[in-house]
């Protein structure tokens, strides 16, 4: 894991260093098909060898997080920066942890066992944390994770977690010592719009680079897709699982990546509507959706027993429509255990399809990747990617959970024209010839 994350940060940098992450030229199937033969053989080539190359000096973060508990986000993130990609004292990144802010201790808290072994100061304040006690901002970095723990629901099922006030009280830190740093923070912003959109505008006022969102779309694919910029897509289907606010980010997230390398790039949404029931298989029925590019999906996700998915009886879905006229579609679907994306591109007969691979083992990898992308901020300064993928998709499922409680309305979104250019960031190389096995994710 470690010579293979040092070589996708290699190429990042190459990347950086020859296009300033405007226009950002694909990497190479030769190299990464070179590097996976070399992974999968045990025996590195010399290109890995001279390309495994890490930073000089390892960059201070600061983490405020909801609960450190084995498994959790908190764990999957920190735990790297303190013991290794794989968690197990080896080669982590160029990252060093200052200090923490922990907002539950509940009972198999591990935030004071691991900050006691590695010397990390736990603050009572986030503004404590992100200055390490001091009277200025010594870190390099904030990595906020609002994610699990003891929070409340609301009407839509939404759970709030604390990641407007995380990211209020960060950068009000920012405005009394006068410097600002680079934030991250994790899965969808708000989770409720206002509170999104509220981050998002304080983050570009302030000129924070920022970045947020799901590790999934960094994960492993299976099989292998990697979709060139400016593709002609007639159509795409994507299927998701569990929770719709906590998984329906992921889904959405997954979905949006590919579809935004249609040609035009991306503009945003018009309108939302949730359905379910015959109205939602109506969609396909009567060809609104492509029958052949929903299968091509579902074939690609692993299934709960041998139930029909017609039979499911809390399956669901988000239907959108982009400013550019293009259709979203994003099932959410409990007799499937996994996310993939289907796609019909012009001139091509049949459909293709990913899986966005969850492996556990070690110490659930895709993580990896996605703090792979966090050190590249912290130590350029510029966000791996932007963060206006994560603002539109937290803004549809916002408004898909909406829609949900007001009986399946479809609602117009012109706050949803959210415009912004993608750019080329790689995900996880899929390794050739080797065996793996999915198993259950930290949520």
């Amino acid at each position: 894991m470690g010579d293979l994350l040092g070589y996708c940060e290699n190429r990042l940098n190459l990347l950086y260093e020859n296009d300033k992450m405007k226009k950002s030229n694909s990497i190479s199937r030769r190299d990464w098909l070179a590097y996976a033969a070399a992974i999968t053989c045990g025996v590195p080539t010399q290109r890995a060898m001279a390309t495994s190359t890490k930073p000089n000096k390892k960059k201070s973060v600061a983490a405020v997080i909801t609960i450190y508990e084995k498994g959790m986000h908190a764990d999957v993130l920190l735990g790297k920066i303190l013991e290794g990609w794989k968690q197990d004292g080896g080669t982590g990144p160029a990252l060093k942890l200052a200090s923490l802010y922990v907002d539950q201790f509940p009972d198999k808290d591990l935030s004071r066992q691991m900050a006691a072994k590695y010397n990390i100061p736990i603050f009572d304040t986030i503004e404590k944390a992100v200055t390490v006690g001091s009277d200025h901002i010594p870190v390099d970095g904030v990595i906020s994770i609002g994610e699990h723990g003891d929070y409340p629901l609301n009407d839509k099922q939404q759970q709030l977690y604390p990641r407007r006030r995380f990211f209020k009280e960060i950068t009000d830190t920012f405005v009394k010592y006068g410097r600002v740093v680079p934030v991250f923070s994790d899965k969808h912003l708000g989770p409720v719009w206002s509170d999104a959109k509220w981050i998002y505008d304080r983050a570009q006022k302030m000129k924070v680079p920022f970045m947020a969102g799901s590790s999934l779309p960094l994960t492993y694919r299976k099989p292998e897709l990697k979709l060139p910029s400016g593709s002609e897509i007639e159509a795409a289907v994507g299927i998701g699982y569990s929770g719709l606010d906590i998984y329906g980010i992921h889904a959405l997230e997954c979905y949006q990546c590919l579809v935004e390398r249609r040609r035009g790039a991306e503009k945003g949404v018009k309108w939302v509507q949730y359905l379910q029931g015959d109205a939602m298989w109506k969609t396909i029925d009567e060809g609104i959706i492509p029958k052949d590019v929903f299968n091509a999906a579902l074939a690609a996700v692993p299934k709960r027993g041998n139930v029909n998915v017609r039979e499911d009886p809390d399956a669901s879905l988000f239907l959108f429509k982009y400013n550019d006229g293009f259709l979203g579609v994003q099932f959410m679907l409990q007799s499937v255990s996994r996310t993939s994306v289907a796609l019909k591109l012009k001139g091509q007969k049949q459909p293709i399809a990913t899986q966005f691979e969850e492996r556990a083992e070690p110490s659930h990898p895709h993580f990896a990747y996605l703090l792979k992308a966090i050190e590249r901020m912290v130590h350029t300064g510029r966000p791996s990617y932007p963060v206006e993928r994560t603002l539109l998709t937290s803004g549809i499922l916002d408004r898909a959970l909406t829609s949900r409680v007001q009986n399946g309305k479809k609602l117009m979104t012109p706050e949803l024209s959210i415009q912004y250019q993608p750019v080329d960031y790689p995900h996880a190389p899929m390794p050739l010839l080797t065996s793996y096995h999915s198993r259950s994710s930290a949520e």
